[in-house]
């Protein structure tokens, strides 16, 4: 790239003194707005000409101005790198929109600050639409209380056991974070008995304190409210069933239902409308499709799907989707995939009718 092509949007050399800090002001603010407006048209060697232009004069100007094209560039699928890596790593009032937003910025960047700099550069990363377990790890390992608070809270951020076992440690005496990690729909089911056991430590240590001690004495009481969070209801309070059976009635008065639409439910991970054609395929109520398939022993959905013809396939896919595929262990699938490979179609027919006989009876 020439010299004439570097610098044909600025001529750097009517910049120098005292009475050039407003021009480098104004061009700067002025360069990276036009960029932001054309970014989506220009091509690579244009984008490289804005990064080299942009990175001299984010050295020239104050923090407010390095501000301004912080947030003109935060939003950008396509911009300047070296300009976006050098504004993430500046003072947080100017790194705070790239942090927070820009979907440029590579992983290992985000790594390398929220280990360079202070919580607050940890916090603005902790809102990140997404975070990588990578990103977390240090987030939760070095950030402040509000740091894991925000992170905790983030639906899009992924965490490593190592991570949440920390989480829960803190949440022993941060009843905010208990309620964020609560919140999660992605924790494996000894995670959320270990917040069950917090939540009602954190109970009983509060009515103490308060002097309430004969509510104090009726702490299981408030444990097994806190117990509910693992039950079947708990998973499946997640899901809109009443729209799924909406839109598989819908495919079934088509003549377009069957184990074929299920897999494909499945494949998509639409665990209601999975649940819906389960239901109606079998000739069973939702709730009750809807039990079968969240407790955490999958034997009784295994032995239904054997005795109602469903294949080996279909019950492969349905094992490892919707609340299956946080409660189950890799050893509870091998199991239901083994039970249901040895079972017969009559032997499953016949412990069918005994469930039912025992219900009627």
């Amino acid at each position: 790239m020439t010299e004439a092509l570097k610098t044909e949007l600025v001529n750097f050399s009517e910049l120098t003194g005292e009475a050039g800090s407003a021009r480098k002001a104004e061009l700067a603010r002025h360069v990276a707005t036009l960029f932001a407006l054309t970014s989506d048209r220009c091509t690579q060697e244009q984008v490289d000409t804005y990064d080299y232009v942009l990175l001299r004069l984010v050295d020239m100007v104050e923090a407010k101005v390095r501000r301004h094209v912080a947030e003109q560039m935060s939003g950008l699928r396509k911009g300047p790198l070296a300009t976006i890596r050098k504004l993430a790593d500046d003072q947080i009032d100017v790194a705070e929109p790239i942090l927070v937003r820009s979907s440029m910025l590579p992983e290992e960047d985000l790594v390398r600050i929220a280990k360079k700099h202070g919580d607050a550069h940890r916090f603005a990363i902790a809102q990140r639409e997404t975070l990588s377990i990578d990103v977390t790890d240090v987030l939760v390992r070095e950030g402040d209380l509000r740091v894991k608070r925000k992170v905790a809270s983030n639906d899009g951020a992924c965490f490593s056991e190592e991570s949440v076992s920390l989480l829960i440690s803190d949440a022993t005496s941060d009843a905010t974070l208990q309620l964020s990690l609560s919140e999660r729909t992605d924790l494996a089911e000894a995670q959320i008995a270990s917040l069950v056991a917090i939540a009602s430590e954190e109970v009983r240590n509060k009515l103490r304190v308060a002097g309430h001690s004969e509510e104090a004495e009726r702490v299981e009481e408030a444990a097994e409210i806190a117990a509910q969070r693992m039950s079947n209801q708990y998973w499946l309070g997640r899901y809109d069933f009443d729209t799924a059976k909406a839109r598989v009635a819908l495919l079934a008065k088509k003549g377009m239902l069957n184990e074929a639409a299920l897999r494909r439910f499945a494949s998509e991970d639409r665990f209601a409308e999975v649940v819906a054609t389960v239901a109606w395929l079998v000739g069973c109520d939702v709730e009750e499709a809807g039990h079968w398939m969240v407790r955490p022993d999958p034997a009784p959905f295994v032995i239904m799907a054997k005795a109602y013809g469903f294949s080996s396939i279909t019950v492969a896919a349905l094992l490892t989707i919707g609340p299956w595929r946080r409660r189950l262990t890799p050893e509870a699938r091998s199991d239901a995939t083994a039970l249901f490979a040895r079972l017969t179609v009559a032997e499953a027919k016949r412990k069918i009718a005994h469930w039912n006989a025992n219900v009627i009876n």
